[in-house]
């Protein structure tokens, strides 16, 4: 059975999840570009379709991706960091559930290209893959996003909170931005 296939029957999590099981990963080992997100949201575990939600406009706007080059799993791999939308809580959707990435991070990771580039996106992908930086908050992470070229990026979440965030930190769209569409064009040669 692949992995992928192992993934879809999955059933580690299965009491934690009210909406039921629906693991949503995409990936592929020609895959050069690597988005670790947080977990699927209601919207997402609806359609089964990564990043299909106003959140996914908008990092495809900040990468310069279109749809087409975003789903195709032989260019970009969509990994988040818990596979199934794990429900609701009081001020928005739960974490990601905990045994998700140590389940099987490890596994797709050593699946892709080792040369590859790892957009970070929001705290929870931060923290596990960028853990000298806990103490940091996401502002400071993002702003220091150059320590970590030429193969991470951090990203804020690009949920609707987001663009407070930018209005706050107008420096990341201007600095930020053009560095990041710059690398995924390098990595996925357009």
């Amino acid at each position: 059975m692949s992995l992928h296939g192992e993934i879809l029957r999955c059933q580690t999590c299965a009491k934690f999840l009210p909406h039921g099981i629906r693991p949503i990963v995409s990936f592929s080992s020609t895959a050069s570009l690597l988005i670790i997100g947080q977990a699927p949201g209601s919207k997402v575990h609806a359609s089964g379709i990564p990043w299909d939600d106003p959140s996914g406009d908008r990092l495809r706007e900040w990468t310069g991706l279109s749809k087409e080059q975003m789903y195709d799993p032989a260019q970009v791999a969509l990994v988040p960091m818990g596979f199934c939308y794990p429900g609701k809580g009081k001020s928005g959707d739960l974490p990601p559930r905990p045994e998700c990435a140590p389940q099987w991070h490890d596994r797709v990771l050593a699946e892709l290209p080792a040369d590859r580039l790892t957009l970070l996106v929001g705290s929870y992908a931060q923290e596990q893959y960028m853990p000298d930086t806990r103490r940091l908050s996401l502002t400071e992470r993002v702003g220091q996003y150059r320590e970590h070229l030429p193969h991470r990026i951090p990203l804020p979440h690009p949920s609707w909170r987001s663009t407070i965030w930018m209005r706050k930190n107008a420096w990341f769209e201007a600095d930020v931005l053009p560095v990041l569409r710059e690398r995924v064009s390098q990595m996925l040669g357009f």
